[in-house]
C-alpha cells in the first residue's frame, strides 16, 4: 500500500515536472522569439517611416520644375536629414505601405497675399506617385503651362483641386475618374467649356467647384448636375451660367442629396431660379443666390428649407419686407440680405423674427444697403447675435441700449444713416468681444472719457463724421489690433500723440482727413513697417500738418496727403527704387522745386496729384514710364516747356490736367493720336498757340476739353462731333474715379476709390468738382484767338451743359440749330464778332442758367420768351442794335404815336379851365357818355363778331400784363441773388 502511494506520488511528480518543464520551455521560446522579432518589428517601423526611394526621387524632380522665390519647399531635399520625403512639407504617406497618398502644396492666403505662391510648370513625375489620393495645388501660379495629360492617369484620385489660375484642358482620362470625390477648378482658364456631359460619368462625386469658369455655352449645366446624385456641395459662382429651362426642374430632381448650394454672381433670373426652389431639399443646409437677378417680394418657397443654417441673398431687386416664417428657422445662423430694395419699418422685421426660435440661433444680420426705416428696436432677445450690418438704410432715433447687453456682439455697423443722439462709455461695458464698430456718417456724439479703457479691443473702427473731438482719443491708445482705423471729420484740433503712431504696425488703412491736426509727421517709412501685408492706405488730407514730407513706406498702395502745409522739394521719392504705391495725392500744399525724374521706378502708379503747389522746371521724360497711371493733374504750378513726347506711352490716362502752367508750343497730335481713353483734357491758362489739331477728335470719351485762356488761332475743327460721350444727354456715373481691391489677410479686404477732383471755371467763379465731375460735358474755348464761324456740328453735342466760346473773334451769325443743345445751362458766347439776329430757337432752352451775349454785332429784336426776357440787360450790353426786352431801347414797331403838338399861344390852364366850366359842357358831357356807351356797348351787344374781338383784344391786353409782370419779377429775384 505504501508502496502503491509512493508510485503515485512521484508519477504526479514527474507529471507536474513535465508541465513545468513546457511552460518554461514556451515561456523560453516566446522569449527567443521575441527578442528575435523585435529587431524585425523596428525595421519594420522604421520602413513605414520613410518614404519610397523611387517617389522620392520623383518628387525632387517636380521641385526642379518649380519656380520657389521664398523656400517654401526648403524641408525638400537629399540632405541626410531630409531625405525621410513623408516628413516633406505637404507630404503625407501611407503608415503601412510607404507610398505618397497626400501631396498638398496648396498656398495659404497670407503666403499668396505675400507673393509666395509657387510658380513654374507641373512636372510629368508626379506619375510615380501610384498610390496618390488627394492632390491639392490650389493657390499657386502655374500660369506658364497647361495643366499636362497625365493628371488623368493618376486613376486613384479621390480629391483633386487644381484652384490655381492655370490655363486647363481637361484631360479626356479625367472624365472616366468614377472614383474621384472631390473636384474644385475653381479660377481655371479652360481652353473650351462646352458641354458637362462628362460631368455625370463621375457619379462619387460629393464636391464639385467649377467657380469662376465662363460656362456660357454649357446649356446643359442643370441637366447634368442633377444626375450626380451623391452630391452634397455645388459651387458655380460667376460662371455665367445660362438660364434654366423651368421644365427641366421638373424633370431632373436635384433635392435628394444636396445639402450647399452657391450660384452667386451669375444674373440668373427669378423664373430660373424661383422654381427651383420648390424642388430643393428639406435638408439644405447652406444656400447663396446672391447677385442674381430675382425680383419682386421673397418667395415662400423658404419656408420649406427648415434646415438652414445660413442664407445669402445679397446684390439682387428684392422689395417688400421680410416674411415671418424665417422667424421659424431654428437652425439659421446667417441671414443676409444686403444690397436690395427692401422696405419698411425695421421694428417690424425684428417682430417677424423675434416670433419664432430663429432668435435663439441668429448670429449674423445682414441687411445693410436696403431701404429701412425708422428706429431699431429692443434686440435683446437675440442672444447669439455676434454680426449686426444695418448701415446703408433710412434709420434713425437713438441707438437702442438693448444693444449693450448682446454679449457675443463682434461686429456693429450703422453707417450712413441718420442716428442721433449722445453714445457714452457704459454702452459699450458689457461688449468684451466688439471687434468692428462702423458708426460713421451719422449725427452721433461719442462722449469718452480721457482715461477709460474700453473692455474690447478692436480690429476696425469707423466713426467718420461723429462728433469726437476737439482732443485726441486718448483711448485709442489702448487699441493694438486695428487693422482699419477712419477717424475723418470728428473734430479734433490737436497735435498727434506720438503713442498714435505706435498703433501703424498692423494698420491697412489709417483716415485722419477733414480735421483740425497740426504738427509734424514721423518718419512713416519706419512706423509703416514695410513688411505689412498689402501696405497701408493713408488719407491725412485737409489738415494743417507741415514742414517737410517724411521718408514715405514704399508699400502703401494709397497715399493723400493733400491740403496741408508740407513745403519743400519732394527729391525723397528718387530714393524710393520699389514701390506698390496705386494713387499718389501731394496736392494743395507749399511744395517746390522741380519735379524728380525718376518715375520709372513708380510704374504701378493709378493717379498721380500734384496740384496747387510751386513745381518749377519741365515735365520730366520720365514721366513717360508711368504706364498704369489714370490720372495726372498737374494744375496750377510753375511749370514751362513743352510737353515731352514720352507722355504718349501713358495710354491708359482718363484725365490729364496740366491747366494754369506756362507750357508752350503747339498742341502735340499725339493727344488725340495716342491718348484715346482720355474723358478730361485741361491745358486752360497757358501759352499754346497755333491750330487746334484735328487729331483730338479722336477723343470719344472726352467730357471735359478746356483749352481756354491761350493764343490758339485758326478754326473751330468741324469733327468735334465725334466727341460721342458729349453726344449722349445723360451719364450713369456722377463721379470719375479709380478703384483697387486691397487684401486685409487672412480673407477679408476692402475696396479703395480714389475719385478725381478737378478745378473748372463755371458761371464766372473756379470751383472744385469731384463728387459731381462725371455729369459734366463741357466745352471750353475761350480767351484765345480763334477765328471763323461756329462749325454747325458742334449742335450734334446735345449733352453738353457748358459751352464757353467768349473772347475770340468768332464771326458770322448764331446758327438756328442751337436750340438743340437741350442739356445746356452755361452758354457764353460774348466779345466775339457775331452779327444778325439772336435765333429765335434759344428761347427754348428752358434750361438755361447764365447767358452772355454781350458786346458782338447782334442786332434786330430780342426773341420773346420768359427765359430769355428774364436775365438782366448787361447779357445783351455792347450789341447796340439790338432791342426789345429787357433792354431799354424798344423796337420800332413797339414805339407809341406821339402827342400832337399844341399852340404856345394858347391860354393857360387855369383860363381853359374856367372856359369849360359851362352849361354846354356839361350838356356835351352827357351826350357824349351816352354816344360812347351805346355806339360801342350797344354795338358789342348787337354784333357777335365785333363782340368776339373785343374780347380777344382784352385778352391779349390781360397776356401782355402777364408776362411783362413775370419779366419784372425775374429782373428782381436775379438782382437780389447777385
Amino acid at each position: 500500500m505504501e508502496s502503491r502511494s509512493f508510485d503515485i506520488t512521484k508519477l504526479m511528480i514527474i507529471i507536474m515536472s513535465s508541465k513545468l518543464f513546457l511552460l518554461f520551455e514556451n515561456i523560453a521560446l516566446f522569449s527567443v522569439l521575441f527578442f528575435q522579432l523585435k529587431p524585425t518589428i523596428a525595421d519594420s517601423n522604421k520602413k513605414t517611416i520613410k518614404c519610397i526611394d523611387e517617389e522620392r526621387e520623383a518628387l525632387l524632380t517636380f521641385k526642379r520644375s518649380l519656380v520657389d522665390e521664398h523656400g517654401v519647399l526648403s524641408s525638400w531635399g537629399r540632405e541626410d536629414d531630409k531625405r525621410d520625403c513623408c516628413k516633406w512639407r505637404g507630404v503625407h504617406c501611407s503608415n503601412t505601405t510607404g507610398h505618397v497618398k497626400v501631396l498638398n502644396l496648396r498656398t495659404s492666403d497670407e503666403e499668396n497675399a505675400q507673393r509666395k505662391a509657387l510658380k513654374g510648370e507641373i512636372s510629368p513625375a508626379l506619375l510615380e506617385l501610384h498610390d496618390i489620393r488627394h492632390l491639392d495645388l490650389s493657390n499657386n501660379h502655374f500660369g506658364a503651362s497647361p495643366v499636362p495629360e497625365f493628371i488623368g492617369s493618376l486613376s486613384k484620385l479621390r480629391y483633386l483641386n487644381l484652384s490655381c489660375s492655370i490655363p486647363l484642358e481637361l484631360p479626356r482620362t479625367l472624365r472616366n475618374f468614377s472614383g474621384l470625390e472631390y473636384l474644385n477648378l475653381e479660377n481655371s482658364h479652360l481652353f473650351s467649356v462646352g458641354s458637362l456631359e462628362w460631368l455625370s460619368r463621375l457619379s462619387s462625386l460629393r464636391h464639385l467647384d467649377l467657380s469662376y469658369i465662363n460656362l456660357t455655352k454649357s446649356r446643359d449645366w442643370f441637366q447634368v448636375v442633377a444626375k450626380l446624385r451623391s452630391l452634397k456641395t455645388l459651387v458655380l459662382r460667376s460662371c455665367a451660367l445660362p438660364p434654366i429651362n423651368p421644365s427641366f426642374i421638373w424633370h431632373f430632381n436635384l433635392s435628394t442629396s444636396i445639402e450647399t448650394l452657391d450660384l452667386a454672381d451669375n444674373n440668373l433670373p427669378s423664373s430660373s431660379v424661383y422654381p427651383w426652389l420648390f424642388n430643393l431639399s428639406r435638408n439644405m443646409l447652406h444656400l447663396n443666390l446672391g447677385s442674381n437677378s430675382l425680383r419682386g417680394s421673397i418667395p415662400e418657397a423658404f419656408q420649406h428649407m427648415v434646415s438652414l443654417k445660413s442664407l445669402c441673398l445679397s446684390a439682387s431687386e428684392l422689395e417688400g419686407g421680410i416674411p415671418k416664417f424665417f422667424g421659424n428657422m431654428c437652425s439659421l445662423k446667417k441671414f443676409g440680405l444686403p444690397y436690395n430694395k427692401l422696405s419698411g419699418q425695421f421694428s417690424q422685421v425684428i417682430q417677424n423674427l423675434s416670433c419664432g426660435c430663429v432668435v435663439n440661433s441668429l448670429e449674423g444680420l445682414y441687411l445693410h444697403d436696403n431701404d429701412f426705416t425708422g428706429p431699431v428696436p429692443h434686440l435683446g432677445g437675440f442672444s447669439s447675435l455676434e454680426a449686426l450690418k444695418l448701415d446703408i438704410n433710412r434709420l434713425n432715433g437713438t441707438i437702442n441700449e438693448s444693444l449693450s447687453r448682446l454679449f457675443k456682439l463682434k461686429t456693429l455697423s450703422f453707417d450712413r444713416n441718420s442716428f442721433t443722439g449722445v453714445i457714452s462709455q457704459t454702452f459699450f461695458s458689457n461688449m468684451s468681444n466688439l471687434q468692428e464698430l462702423f458708426l460713421a456718417d451719422n449725427s452721433l456724439t461719442l462722449k469718452l472719457s480721457d482715461d477709460w479703457v474700453p473692455p474690447f479691443q478692436l480690429k476696425r473702427l469707423s466713426i467718420a463724421s461723429c462728433k469726437m473731438g476737439p482732443h485726441f482719443p486718448k483711448w485709442l491708445q489702448t487699441q493694438n489690433q486695428l487693422v482699419h482705423l477712419h477717424i475723418a471729420n470728428v473734430g479734433i484740433s490737436d497735435t498727434t500723440p506720438d503713442w498714435f503712431w505706435d498703433l501703424s504696425s498692423k494698420l491697412s488703412y489709417l483716415n485722419l482727413s477733414n480735421n483740425h491736426i497740426n504738427g509734424k509727421l514721423p518718419d512713416l517709412s519706419l512706423r509703416f513697417n514695410g513688411t505689412r501685408i498689402g501696405g497701408t492706405c493713408i488719407d491725412i488730407n485737409s489738415n494743417h500738418f507741415e514742414g517737410p514730407i517724411p521718408p514715405l513706406p514704399s508699400n502703401s498702395p494709397f497715399l493723400n496727403l493733400s491740403k496741408n502745409k508740407f513745403i519743400g522739394p519732394v527729391t525723397f521719392l528718387c530714393s524710393i527704387s520699389e514701390n506698390t504705391w496705386n494713387f499718389l495725392d501731394l496736392s494743395s500744399n507749399l511744395l517746390s522745386g522741380e519735379l524728380p525724374d525718376c518715375w520709372l521706378h513708380f510704374d504701378s502708379l493709378f493717379a498721380l496729384n500734384l496740384a496747387n503747389n510751386s513745381f518749377s522746371g519741365k515735365i520730366p521724360d520720365s514721366m513717360g514710364f508711368l504706364n498704369s497711371i489714370r490720372t495726372l493733374n498737374l494744375h496750377n504750378n510753375r511749370l514751362t516747356g513743352e510737353l515731352p513726347s514720352s507722355l504718349r506711352n501713358c495710354s491708359q490716362l482718363r484725365v490729364l490736367d496740366l491747366g494754369k502752367n506756362t507750357f508752350f508750343g503747339e498742341i502735340p497730335t499725339w493727344i488725340g493720336e495716342s491718348l484715346q481713353n482720355l474723358i478730361v483734357l485741361s491745358l486752360k491758362s497757358n501759352k499754346f498757340h497755333g491750330n487746334i489739331p484735328y487729331q483730338l477728335c479722336h477723343l470719344g470719351f472726352i467730357q471735359v476739353l478746356d483749352l481756354s485762356f491761350n493764343n490758339i488761332s485758326g478754326k473751330i475743327p468741324t469733327c468735334f462731333n465725334n466727341f460721342s460721350a458729349m453726344t449722349y444727354e445723360r451719364c450713369s456715373n456722377p463721379t470719375i474715379g479709380f478703384g483697387k481691391y486691397i487684401l486685409v489677410p487672412p480673407r477679408t479686404g476692402y475696396y479703395y476709390k480714389y475719385l478725381v477732383n478737378l478745378l473748372l471755371t463755371w458761371k464766372g467763379s473756379e470751383n472744385e468738382y469731384k463728387s459731381t465731375l462725371g455729369l459734366v460735358k463741357c466745352l471750353d474755348l475761350s480767351s484765345n484767338k480763334l477765328g471763323g464761324a461756329i462749325p454747325e456740328e458742334i449742335m450734334d453735342l446735345v449733352g453738353l451743359i457748358a459751352l464757353n466760346l467768349s473772347r475770340n473773334n468768332l464771326t458770322g451769325p448764331i446758327t438756328p440749330k442751337i436750340g438743340e443743345l437741350t442739356s445746356l445751362d452755361f452758354l457764353d458766347l460774348s466779345r466775339n464778332l457775331f452779327s444778325g439776329s439772336i435765333p429765335s430757337s434759344l428761347s427754348q432752352l428752358s434750361g438755361l442758367g447764365v447767358l452772355d451775349l454781350s458786346y458782338n454785332n447782334l442786332s434786330g429784336k430780342i426773341p420773346l420768351g420768359t427765359q430769355l426776357q428774364s436775365f438782366n440787360a448787361s447779357v445783351y450790353a455792347g450789341n447796340l442794335e439790338l432791342c426789345g426786352l429787357p433792354l431799354a431801347n424798344k423796337c420800332p414797331n413797339e414805339e407809341s404815336t406821339p402827342c400832337p403838338g399844341r399852340n404856345d399861344g394858347a391860354n393857360t390852364l387855369e383860363d381853359e379851365d374856367d372856359q369849360f366850366m359851362t352849361l354846354g359842357f356839361y350838356v356835351s358831357l352827357i351826350l357824349g357818355f351816352f354816344v360812347g356807351f351805346w355806339g360801342v356797348c350797344g354795338t358789342l351787344m348787337l354784333n357777335r363778331s365785333w363782340r368776339h374781338g373785343y374780347f380777344n383784344f382784352l385778352t391779349s391786353m390781360k397776356d401782355w400784363v402777364y408776362v411783362t409782370a413775370a419779366v419784372n419779377i425775374a429782373k428782381l429775384q436775379r438782382k437780389f441773388r447777385n
